[in-house]
């Protein structure tokens, strides 16, 4: 299962983010991890969960975050759900190629019951018709 929190700068999206991670470390039985830019989160977010900056990494654009994004699912079947903030600052502006990353990665959700959530800042409006249904 994607979801997609959406809103521009200063909407609360991160807030947001950060009540879900804490609700699921408190209900999850598997492992919960967050990935950001920076770490803004690491006082904010329970101890249980792996947080990953991915500045680390010097992932650039959604093909390689896909597959930054994969390559842990595959490291650790144990993972339920994989929170991201700020996903346009991690893999650029490009609507279409977003649409295809959260495509693609629907797929991986489906068959690995893993559930992902993504903050992306942005008006709903600005995202392809074929995102919208992930937006909550």
């Amino acid at each position: 299962m994607i979801k997609l929190i959406v809103g521009n700068k200063g909407s609360g999206k991160t807030k947001t983010l950060i009540d879900m991670i804490n609700n699921s470390a408190k209900t999850t039985t598997g492992n919960i991890v967050c990935i950001e830019k920076g770490m803004q989160m690491t006082y904010n977010i329970d101890y249980s969960v792996r947080l990953i900056d991915i500045a680390n990494y010097d992932v650039s654009g959604f093909d390689m975050f896909y597959g930054f994004i994969t390559g842990v699912l595959a490291g650790n079947y144990d993972i339920t759900e994989i929170f991201v903030d700020a996903t346009l600052r991690i893999g650029g502006r490009n609507m279409e190629e977003l649409a295809a990353m959260i495509e693609k990665l629907d797929k991986v959700s489906e068959s690995s019951k893993v559930s992902l959530v993504f903050t992306v800042s942005c008006d709903v409006s600005d995202l392809p018709e074929s995102i919208k249904k992930f937006v909550i």
